[in-house]
């Protein structure tokens, strides 16, 4: 009888044991769900990943995702990204990104949009942002973000804009 109720209560322990073990995990794997996800494949020395699925106030939607394996990325040429980084580095573009996204697509629309006085200064700046492929001309002084660049656009952007959702790992 003893014995029995020994058993059981190192069984009940053995069990809380366990889920206390587990919980951490379950929290960290609903936090860093994609995390995990790239884990289970790496195969190399490490890949940075970056996806997203979004619908824009324009109504349309994207899908995407990009990998670099590390050390591709460590060899890779990085000075000849800095013309597409510094394109992103000025206000105004910036301005005229998003109001592109949110569906102002029309160069008047976009030069009041970004409160400029002159249409040299406008094409100044939407010249800088089509030469890097941020924007490109849909006809008659149109213009739209590619689709393959919506959402490493938008992910430059949440590495640099102050949001409420951010997560840090170790």
């Amino acid at each position: 009888m003893a014995d029995e109720s020994l058993e059981r209560r190192l069984t009940a322990l053995e069990e809380r044991v366990s889920r206390l073990e587990a919980e951490p995990q379950t929290q960290r794997d609903e936090v860093f769900w994609a995390l995990e996800g790239l884990r289970r494949r790496l195969t190399g020395p490490g890949q940075v990943l970056f996806t997203g699925a979004l619908n824009l106030p324009t109504g349309e939607r994207y899908e995407w995702q990009q990998g670099a394996e590390t050390d591709r990325l460590l060899a890779a040429d990085w000075p000849e990204g800095a013309a597409s980084l510094a394109a992103l580095g000025h206000p105004v573009r910036l301005t005229l990104l998003r109001a592109v996204l949110c569906g102002t697509r029309s160069a008047a629309e976009l030069q009041e949009a970004a409160g400029l006085h002159t249409t040299g200064q406008l094409y100044h700046h939407l010249k800088q942002l089509t030469a890097t492929g941020w924007l490109q001309a849909e006809g008659r002084g149109h213009y739209q973000v590619p689709a393959g660049k919506v959402v490493p656009l938008l992910i430059v952007l949440s590495a640099v804009v102050p949001t409420s959702n951010r997560t840090t790992g170790e």
